[in-house]
């Protein structure tokens, strides 16, 4: 992901847009400061940023599409996934 924008600059006081993806990150336009649950805050002076919703990134907060390596189902949550085989 390119540092710069192919798009004009977000004009001051204009609402910050996130992407929801149902099966990824939360892409979120930068740059952005995260406030982690420890009260610690992170930031990133990038465009735009992929924000972590699985939990499996060794980078958390931001993804490193850790998400891609499960093999969930169509609900993509515990008991959704394929059955084991015996």
């Amino acid at each position: 992901m390119p540092n710069s924008p192919s798009e004009p600059p977000r004009p001051p006081g204009a609402p910050r847009r996130i992407k929801v993806q149902r099966r990824g990150p939360l892409l979120v336009e930068g740059p952005v400061e995260v406030e982690l649950e420890d009260g610690t805050t992170v930031s990133s002076d990038r465009f735009r940023v992929a924000l972590c919703t699985c939990r499996r990134s060794r980078r958390f907060p931001w993804c490193d599409t850790s998400h891609r390596a499960r093999s969930g189902g169509p609900g993509d949550g515990p008991g959704d996934g394929p059955a084991p085989k015996d």
